[in-house]
């Protein structure tokens, strides 16, 4: 794992070119940046209820409780995060392949290292140089439990696996896992969708899911240990990116299942939305420890894969997210949002307790949000427009095919 940047970097040198403009294509699914702010939004709300809940559990236990049964399970905005970049990368490199007869493996590491570690660094500088100082003037003692190199080389989920339950002093950088994760995949699968004969990638996406579980299944306990290896581990979680990118195969030819999808009828529609929000809801008693868990993210991702399907291809849905121009607007910044939310909660817990609020109160919980999300969403956007845009601008000079 401490090759990876090295690796990535070397790749990245040898092989990417600038695309000649007439050979870019454009690909576009207007309903995906509003499902991605809406995966944020359930992630932002799982950190508050975190957040809140140890102070007004004792106060206010019903609505605690309420909080605790809407929320707790909303770390699987990550999961529809995995699944769905398993779709659009792979969807993408399909496209690429069809269109110039090979995956540009160097380029696509590129557009990723423009795209992920400007902002990713910076959480870095910010946690681990900035944060420390901030604390010792401010009198607090700063003992860090984590070993940031971990996190330098993009190995962050197996060093969050080691502390855990505990977190990371810093907090930052405790959602910093899943980009860690998704770097890991996004290092490997152009590899493989490129040595890989396109007629055989449906066998190897099975054979990735289907290795995952046998992973999972030797970890089924209901301890700490086995829950961070089922939940951090990239065997682990690999399946929900493969399980994505069988969907993008699936959908990148004319076929029956395309057709389904692309007929889809509302009660089937109906059904899978339902199915989904149980599932989130009810997870702990649909999957308990033991035989259950193994398939717990293959079943939840199906059903987050088929609401994708339905968002880009269904011609009777009920309603398309892309309509919702302020939910899709704020999905541009998405990526920012996801790493800086834990910032924003942050500093509006040192708000309320610098007004004098009593955490215990539930006024105080909902006053935490109501100052954690917009502070998120200016910290995002400023990120964007200010620093990160700076590097996306050279993404599509080895693009082949732009948004």
């Amino acid at each position: 794992m401490s090759q990876s940047i090295p690796a990535i970097a070397s790749a990245a040198a040898a092989e990417p070119a600038l695309a000649p403009p007439q050979a870019k294509a454009r690909i576009f699914f207007p309903n995906l940046d509003g499902l991605r702010f809406l995966s944020f939004f359930i992630v932002f709300l799982f950190h508050w209820y975190m957040t809140v809940y140890p102070y007004i559990n004792a106060t206010n236990p019903g609505a605690s409780e309420g909080i605790r049964f809407l929320f707790q399970y909303g770390s699987l905005g990550v999961n529809f995060f995995f699944v769905l970049s398993g779709f659009l990368i792979t969807y993408l490199l399909i496209r690429e392949r069809e269109l110039t007869g090979t995956i540009h493996v160097g380029n696509f590491y590129v557009r990723r290292i423009l795209r992920i570690w400007p902002l990713y660094y910076l959480c870095l500088g910010i946690a681990f140089l900035l944060f420390p100082m901030l604390k010792q003037m401010a009198g607090e003692v700063y003992t860090e439990r984590v070993n940031e190199w971990y996190y330098v080389i993009f190995a962050a989920n197996f060093e969050y696996m080691r502390i855990w339950p505990l977190h990371p002093e810093a907090v930052l950088v405790s959602v910093l896992w899943s980009v860690a994760v998704e770097e890991q995949f996004y290092l490997t699968w152009p590899l493989i969708l490129r040595l890989v004969p396109m007629k055989f990638y449906k066998y190897v996406f099975i054979l990735i899911m289907a290795g995952s579980l046998i992973f999972r299944s030797f970890y089924t306990g209901d301890n700490d240990h086995d829950y961070a290896v089922r939940y951090f581990h990239t065997f682990s979680v690999i399946g929900d990116m493969a399980l994505g990118g069988l969907l993008a195969w699936l959908c990148s030819f004319p076929n029956k299942f395309l057709g389904w999808v692309t007929n889809m009828r509302k009660p089937v529609i109906a059904l899978i939305y339902t199915g989904a929000v149980l599932l989130s809801l009810f997870k702990s008693y649909i999957f308990p420890a033991g035989m259950p868990i193994i398939f717990e993210r293959l079943v939840i991702g199906f059903f987050f894969g088929l609401i994708i399907l339905e968002q880009n291809f269904a011609v009777n849905s009920f309603f398309k997210v892309g309509r919702w121009k302020l939910i899709s607007r704020l999905g541009t910044y998405t990526y920012g949002l996801y790493c800086l939310h834990l910032l924003a909660i942050y500093i509006s817990t040192k708000i309320v307790l610098k007004l004098g609020l009593d955490q215990r109160m539930l006024t105080t919980a909902f006053a935490q949000v109501i100052i954690a999300l917009p502070l998120s969403l200016v910290i995002s956007i400023a990120s964007y427009h200010l620093f990160e845009k700076w590097f996306l601008q050279l993404k599509d000079r080895f693009a082949f095919i732009t948004k």
